[in-house]
């Protein structure tokens, strides 16, 4: 089965407004959490202390004063070490969470590719799982069934497709989560890391489907571990540590950067 056509992410994509707005923005975002100072062997433990009042917070900053604008048809990366905040703006821009300070405003529907296996359950079929997933990212029961050839044949699963999920390798279900999520035409594709898992060769049709959006006028937020693949893959980047922006630029400038900073 072909895959869905240009026209049809360009029809998702002239949704979007014409008069140059970013598509995603964020305009000085903080994120804090408040976790206890103190790590405690049990949760009987924590919840006994909480009670008696004896459990002391600090705050932790995840994002600290970002701001960020992406713009339409960008292919743009979020490089950083590891607790840098990468997978907490990836949220904000996902809706799955709102910040303690600041705006994040998104122009256009998002597909977020934000886990492996994110929105599964390992004792559904891959079938059922299809629906559940595509439900979460809002998709109609009939877009679903419209897609479903579309999806197990990308995703190269029709030998295994009513088996429960847990039956699944790591691989099968990073495949499975990209075709559900790049089945539809979303206005923004969120990928964190889930390119890495799996084959050379379906890395590489992964890496052709994000291009077909990218030509087609889709936005594209993507972090990952491979500075290579951000080079090859993204227009822009933005470089983050400790919750703070250190650079934007060209995705290689950025990158040079980083890696300099990495190992002086």
């Amino acid at each position: 089965m072909s895959l869905p056509t240009a026209p049809e992410i360009q029809t998702a994509a002239a949704t979007l407004t014409a008069n140059g707005l970013p598509v995603v923005e964020l305009q000085d975002v903080t994120v804090r959490y408040r976790v206890p100072r103190e790590r405690y062997r049990t949760f009987k433990e924590f919840a006994i202390r909480r009670v008696q009042g004896r459990v002391q917070f600090e705050d932790l900053l995840a994002l600290d004063g970002v701001s960020l604008q992406v713009f339409k048809g960008e292919v743009f990366g979020l490089v950083g070490a590891n607790g840098a905040g990468k997978t907490t703006l990836l949220r904000l821009v996902a809706r799955v969470m709102r910040p303690t300070k600041g705006r994040v405003i998104v122009r256009g529907r998002v597909a977020p590719l934000l886990a492996m296996g994110a929105g599964f359950h390992p004792e559904l079929t891959g079938r059922e799982n299809v629906f559940l997933n595509g439900a979460l990212l809002g998709y109609t029961r009939h877009q679903i069934e419209e897609k479903m050839d579309w999806i197990v044949d990308f995703a190269e699963l029709r030998a295994f497709i009513d088996a429960p999920l847990r039956t699944y390798s790591s691989g099968m279900m990073a495949r499975l989560g990209f075709a559900v999520a790049t089945a539809q035409m979303p206005e923004v594709l969120i990928i964190d890391e889930v390119l890495s898992v799996g084959d050379i060769a379906f890395q590489e049709k992964s890496a052709a489907r994000i291009r077909e959006f990218r030509e087609a006028g889709a936005t594209i937020l993507l972090v990952s571990h491979s500075m290579a693949s951000v080079k090859k893959m993204c227009s822009r980047a933005a470089w983050l540590d400790h919750g703070r922006v250190m650079a934007v630029d060209q995705a290689e400038a950025v990158v040079e950067k980083f890696e300099l900073y990495m190992n002086p």
